[in-house]
């Protein structure tokens, strides 16, 4: 017997046992290639769906801050024989400004088509205006055509420069789900609000096109906002480069998804892809657009969606914007014939004539840069607690809305028990049989993913059957929970097993017997297509409880955190139906932002409620927080069981909790 325990402490002890995960690999990036999967029409509408919200938590669109009006300003209004240009600025939250010029037609009977129109990574921004890309060139012409057209700044360019950089956000900003993306996308948003707002432009037809970096907020913009109707993304979507700036890589953004499903999401609202041969677009014609097209089919829609290639460099020359005018025209116009939309020589104004602060500062209430983060975590705890539920029906509208938004600012795939396997693996030593108990090592992993969660699954002898399960983690690995000597499990263990309970103790990502990943998360946008491995943690802690929780042959499942671990634990519980939760709050400061980057550096976890939502989406089951010292607040989870009559099933504590009662707590519960 002896001999046997020495076996089962050897998996803790021996470098060589470790298992490969598929996630240690190298870590996507930007210039990873990407393969379009061959949705059929039911994954597709799934994929949309959960993209869709994806998105919108990525770029901090959720929860949603209270709408504010815009205080659209107009002026500098400068007339020619067919159109008109106009200086705007307007407040997409306050203190924050959009800032661009609106072109509008004469002569013609309106009301109008809109057309919101960002421009991409030129040197001189919205007034750039050279033989590879003009976007007053495009605007005049569009208004000729009879179009209302607004050409915004990019953040940090020319007006906006005067409120913030172009490279703006960080680690700090991104916890809150603030980033360069996300303030262009709100731009957008407020665009098609400010357009429609308009007399003179028909709501119902609103379209929008940018190059490059324009390009990519174009199908940003179309992805969340179905009021576009019309879309014409230049030179941009790839299945070899997502985008090379900080504004085009929000974190969390491409997670198990590329531009190629972002663009898809048009469908089956009329989509152009104009792409060149001389940058990342060259295959555009027989890779992007067939994949694309795909999709459209799905929707009988074929004739929607339409490419056209341009031999030359990376550009919105004059034969690209002469496709997106005869694009446009179909669609928003009803042309017959749009052969006849080609672009006519214009003449552009002076950048004084044209910039919005030429003649005038800023609003005085114009936040400054190291202001609109502090601006925006007051609107994103505004928010939160206008979502705090005040009764059951309240908080089942909570778990839906806000569980979704932990789910995706976590990255995380909730599998059903037929999507995950736990075998022995090959090579592993035999069941070890002690007294009254067994002890058997497994590999828990999910179909398709690569993922290896080793473990160790006690049970008591005689089996019987519909035996509760306890998952336990601890943040080193499950070997701190056997005593390397004598190879037996600590006290902890063999408690719950004198109550009928298996006990499950798992190596969660990165402990344990995992390998030595080869990723590094120092890359540029590692967040944008990879999940940290604080989020991986969590990941495996779900997966092993939806294992059991799924199960019919299990009564019922708990859970134990250990240390940090149970931080993970905290996150993981409320996507699962377990009875039971104990965490150890490892008197984590949960108010102070330097310790979630130090610890939990997960993208859009602040803004989307932190531990205030996962505790939330636990209630009304037993949860037990202990160990929380005087800083890891629970007052928000303490009022929501409150709130829905089930403050009998919470305990919370200051000092940690003995393992002994730990364990008589499961019991009993």
């Amino acid at each position: 017997m002896a001999e046997q325990h020495h076996e089962l402490a050897h998996v803790f002890t021996d470098p060589s046992q470790t298992v490969n995960d598929a996630r240690g690999g190298a870590a996507r990036d930007l210039n990873t290639p990407y393969t379009f999967p061959n949705y059929t029409k039911a994954e597709w509408t799934e994929k949309a769906a959960a993209l869709r919200q994806q998105i919108r938590v990525a770029t901090g669109l959720l929860p949603t801050h209270e709408q504010t009006p815009i205080n659209a300003q107009i002026f500098g209004k400068i007339e020619h024989e067919d159109y008109s240009v106009e200086k705007v600025y307007f407040e997409p939250f306050p203190g924050f400004f959009t800032t661009g010029n609106l072109y509008r037609p004469k002569g013609k009977t309106g009301p109008f088509p809109g057309i919101v129109s960002p421009h991409g990574h030129w040197g001189r921004g919205r007034l750039e205006d050279i033989e590879r890309g003009s976007i007053p060139g495009r605007c005049i012409n569009f208004a000729k055509q009879g179009y209302v057209i607004f050409a915004y700044d990019m953040i940090g360019y020319n007006d906006s420069g005067k409120q913030l950089e172009h490279r703006f956000g960080g680690e700090w900003e991104g916890l809150w789900g603030l980033s360069a993306m996300g303030l262009q996308l709100q731009n957008g948003i407020r665009a098609i609000d400010f357009l429609q707002n308009l007399p003179d432009v028909d709501k119902e037809r609103i379209g929008c096109t940018g190059a490059s970096g324009g390009g990519t907020q174009t199908f940003i913009l179309t992805a969340v906002d179905e009021r576009i109707k019309v879309s014409a993304p230049v030179n941009m979507i790839s299945a070899t480069m997502q985008g090379g700036c900080l504004c085009e890589n929000a974190p969390n953004l491409r997670l198990e998804a590329s531009n190629l499903e972002i663009g898809a999401l048009m469908a089956p609202r009329p989509l152009l892809l104009v792409s060149a041969t001389g940058d990342w677009t060259v295959k555009t014609p027989t890779v992007e657009y067939p994949a694309i097209r795909r999709i459209y089919a799905h929707f009988d829609a074929e004739d929607k969606v339409h490419q056209v290639q341009v031999d030359a460099e990376h550009n919105y020359n004059k034969q690209s914007r002469e496709a997106v005018y005869a694009w446009f025209a179909k669609w928003l116009l009803d042309a017959e014939d749009t052969s006849t939309f080609k672009e006519v020589p214009y003449e552009v104004e002076s950048d004084d004539a044209l910039l919005v602060f030429s003649d005038r500062d800023m609003p005085a209430h114009a936040l400054k840069q190291e202001e609109i983060l502090p601006a925006w975590m007051k609107h994103s705890e505004d928010a939160i607690e206008e979502h705090k539920p005040i009764n059951e029906i309240e908080h089942q509208t909570f778990r839906k809305e806000m569980g979704s938004a932990l789910q995706h600012s976590l990255g995380l795939h909730l599998p059903n028990s037929s999507e995950v396997t736990l075998v022995e693996p090959e090579g592993a030593f035999p069941t070890t049989y002690q007294t009254h108990y067994s002890a058997q090592h497994v590999v828990i992993g999910r179909k398709g993913i690569g993922d290896v969660i080793p473990a160790v699954l006690f049970r008591t002898e005689p089996l019987v059957g519909h035996d509760p399960v306890v998952v336990i983690v601890h943040p080193e690995g499950k070997e701190k929970l056997i005593d390397s000597e004598t190879g037996k499990p600590v006290p902890i263990i063999t408690d719950l097993l004198s109550s009928d309970r298996k006990v499950l103790i798992i190596d969660v990502f990165g402990t344990g017997e995992h390998s030595k990943y080869e990723r590094s998360e120092d890359i540029n946008y590692f967040t944008t297509y990879n999940r940290t491995t604080a989020a991986l943690r969590v990941q495996d802690i779900l997966t092993a409880l939806l294992y059991f929780s799924t199960r019919g042959d299990v009564s019922e499942v708990s859970l134990i955190g250990i240390g940090e671990a149970g931080l993970w634990a905290l996150l993981a519980a409320g996507f699962t139906n377990i009875k039971n939760v104990v965490v150890d709050a490892a008197q984590f400061d949960n108010k102070n932002d330097d310790v979630y980057l130090e610890t939990l550096p997960i993208p859009s976890l602040r803004k989307v409620g932190d531990f205030r939502t996962a505790g939330t989406l636990i209630a009304p089951r037993n949860l037990i927080i202990h160990n929380i010292g005087d800083v890891f607040d629970t007052a928000w989870i303490e009022e929501v069981y409150q709130n829905i009559g089930a403050e009998q099933h919470l305990l919370v504590r200051n000092e940690i909790m003995s393992d002994a009662e730990i364990a008589g707590r499961i019991a009993e519960l």
